[in-house]
């Protein structure tokens, strides 16, 4: 994975969408009762996610060419604190969360972590992420995932999943 190759150029969120322009700004629009849609200064992002919130907190996320990422909207629990994140190559937005994939394969997550969904310091050799409600996933180079977080309806039970694929790249076991 490397910087400058769009990623995700379409995000929706509560109230909310967001989108990625071809020249690397990014409109949005709907409820902006929080600031989320306050992306007309953002240039050279190649990636866009919006965190979904049934109660109208929510947040946007930015990924920049240069592996930075920008977030607005609501910050009750820090999800949108990510100033600091660098050689970041894909980012996801959960409920009151934001999380990041970095380039070295290690993953960054801020923002609400009541059920630990936010504890993936100890994660390697990942090359995917994402955030839902209240759990978050990883994928490893050789198609195993990892998830941690709220499993009150088994979402996190993945232990028996192995050869998951990103589109395009298809791993040996």
């Amino acid at each position: 994975m490397g910087f400058g190759k769009p990623l995700h150029s379409l995000a929706a969120g509560w109230r909310l969408t967001v989108g990625l322009k071809s020249n690397g700004t990014v409109s949005a629009l709907g409820d902006n009762t929080y600031g989320q849609c306050d992306v007309s200064g953002w240039r050279n992002m190649i990636a866009v996610a919006a965190g979904n919130a049934h109660t109208g907190n929510t947040h946007t996320v930015g990924l920049a060419s240069d592996g930075t990422v920008q977030a607005v909207g609501w910050n009750k629990h820090n999800q949108c604190d990510v100033s600091g994140w660098y050689s970041i190559v894909a980012v996801a937005a959960g409920w009151r969360r934001t999380v990041g994939l970095t380039s070295a394969g290690t993953v960054v997550a801020v923002g609400r972590n009541n059920e630990g969904q936010c504890e993936v310091s100890d994660w390697r050799d990942m090359v995917a992420v994402a955030a839902g409600c209240t759990h978050t996933v990883g994928l490893t180079s050789d198609g195993k995932v990892s998830a941690l977080g709220d499993n009150t309806y088994g979402q996190c039970d993945i232990s028996g999943w192995h050869g998951i694929q990103l589109p395009g790249i298809h791993f040996r076991n």
